[in-house]
């Protein structure tokens, strides 16, 4: 079980993913990495308001919330802070449930708001005229 990993900025993702390596595309907003229990499988954490959080210090990487890979085999469940991987416990049938449910209503929420902030927005009113125009040169 890897107990660290290095991280790399790229553009794109390399067709060979090496072990040991966090490979982020800003650019694509997703960081992909091999699972660290030796199982072999890519994890790949898209990076988003709703999804993980990356927070890049200028010499280490942390990810969050915790990455659970419910759907491997392994179903491997850990933190990365600081480019060292934290263990955590693994969870039961209603433990991933219950996760997966106050994920999709927490999405659900963020998007509904966002959508209403977004439709709700009102355009300033225009004034008409000579005093709009000398409105518009100063303000």
């Amino acid at each position: 079980m890897r107990k660290t990993l290095q991280h790399r900025f790229v553009e794109f993702v390399p067709d060979h993913i090496e072990d040991g390596i966090l490979y982020v595309s800003l650019t694509y907003c997703t960081a992909i990495h091999l699972c660290p229990c030796g199982c072999g499988n890519e994890v790949v954490t898209p990076l988003s308001p709703t999804d993980w959080k990356l927070t890049f210090d200028g010499r280490t990487i942390s990810l969050s919330p915790s990455i659970g890979n419910w759907n491997f085999k392994c179903q491997s469940h850990y933190w990365i802070k600081r480019n060292e991987i934290i263990y955590a416990s693994r969870w039961d049938k209603d433990e991933i449930r219950a996760g997966r449910k106050k994920d999709k209503k927490r999405k659900k929420k963020f998007y509904k708001s966002s959508s209403k902030n977004h439709s709700t927005a009102k355009s300033p009113k225009r004034k008409k005229g000579l005093m709009s125009f000398i409105e518009s040169l100063f303000f």
